[in-house]
């Protein structure tokens, strides 16, 4: 595992890798790079995902223990991907934010996304699915406490995450329809995408309220147990 020892190495990670490195990539790989490279850019957001990850600890053990976790909820948000219509992979990346830090939510988040996409078909629109589940989980672990002491907050983050989640997506649809950007366009597809949104949201409710207490329970056992 690397480690980033530096703590204001670390705080400049933090701040550059999710709000400035990730987003441009993303945005050149759909504006700029050939089409044809967007598993280029996946990768790139990927790696970027885990140098934010190695900036959320200070020491090797803790990070090493820490990065097994992730690797069993990334691979339940990738089984949960394979459930009809009705999807975990929000839920799940939010409980493991909430409980393991924004960093490791944003890697699930990340990682969901392209790893699930090697069976439901890669595209230009995986590093926008990547950025979504990502900054999802980020702000989850930004929002951690006051999600943890009141559920309907969590709740409420959930249904609001689907809506979020739509939006960036939508984002990717107008640039793949016209080239570029177009705000007339973006309210279509807002419109057009408004079942599917409403589908994301609900689902989010109901995972988080059925799956948040069990899971949160055996990851805090884990945390204590392992010393995390």
């Amino acid at each position: 595992m690397i480690v980033i020892e530096n703590s204001r190495l670390r705080s400049a990670v933090k701040i550059a890798v999710p709000f400035m490195l990730i987003p441009l990539l993303v945005v050149l790989g759909a504006t700029v790079f050939d089409e044809q490279r967007y598993l280029i850019v996946s990768i790139g957001v990927a790696l970027l995902s885990l140098l934010l990850f190695a900036a959320g600890y200070e020491k090797k053990p803790t990070g090493s223990r820490r990065m097994v976790i992730v690797a069993v909820m990334t691979a339940l948000c990738i089984a949960g991907r394979f459930i009809p219509f009705f999807k975990p992979v929000t839920a799940i990346t939010v409980i493991t934010a909430i409980y393991l830090g924004g960093e490791a939510g944003f890697l699930v988040g990340a990682l969901s996304a392209l790893l699930s996409n090697f069976y439901f078909g890669q595209g230009p629109w995986t590093p926008f699915q990547m950025i979504a589940w990502g900054m999802i989980g980020l702000l989850a672990g930004f929002l951690a406490n006051p999600i943890k002491r009141h559920k309907w907050f969590m709740l409420v983050y959930g249904v609001l995450a689907g809506i979020v989640y739509s939006l960036v997506m939508d984002i990717w649809t107008v640039i793949w329809y016209d080239g570029s950007f177009r705000s007339e366009l973006y309210l279509t597809a807002i419109l057009t995408a408004l079942p599917h949104t409403i589908m994301y949201s609900v689902s989010n409710f109901i995972f988080l309220w059925f799956m948040a207490k069990p899971f949160g329970e055996k990851l805090e056992r884990i945390k204590i147990k392992y010393g995390i």
